[in-house]
């Protein structure tokens, strides 16, 4: 297997991971706000905060880095059309992932005292509804990153 075949496997499996992790966390995060549980809130909030550290970080590093390595090795030039929309999508899911880091924190805090009075807040919902806003809309830039990188509709020079 050439080198340039490995960094490929690990940038997709890593893409994967990213993907993965973030539609698994929105997906647990949103069904579980509508139980009003605010016992498995608690739970579920304090997860996700752990998912995103020990899963999504890591594979987002690990994006950059095999990505930066394979745009060396294919000669793609780092001025390209294709390489700024790519990079820009990729700036904008930090932007919504950064608040949303936050925002979780928020969550959990919040959640660890609703569930002692075992009412979900309406200060958690408003909060929680912002967080699946930026979940969304980063989703929506990764699936579009995914068709930049099949696709690949503008030049790569």
């Amino acid at each position: 297997m050439t080198s340039y075949l490995l960094l490929k496997l690990i940038h997709i499996l890593a893409a994967v991971v990213v993907t993965g992790t973030g539609a698994g966390i929105e997906f647990f995060m949103f069904m579980v706000n509508r139980s009003n549980n605010t016992q498995a809130i608690y739970i579920i909030s304090r997860h996700v905060i752990l998912v995103d550290w020990v899963f999504t970080l890591p594979a987002v590093i690990i994006q950059i880095i095999t990505g930066v390595l394979l745009m060396n090795i294919q000669g793609y030039s780092f001025s390209s059309p294709w390489f700024y929309w790519v990079v820009s999508l990729f700036l904008f899911i930090g932007l919504c992932w950064l608040p949303v880091l936050n925002i979780q924190y928020k969550l959990r805090a919040l959640a660890k005292r609703d569930q002692e009075v075992s009412t979900v807040s309406q200060e958690f919902k408003a909060l929680m509804n912002t967080w699946i806003i930026l979940g969304i809309l980063a989703f929506i830039a990764i699936l579009m990153i995914f068709w930049l990188m099949v696709f690949k509709p503008f030049s790569l020079v």
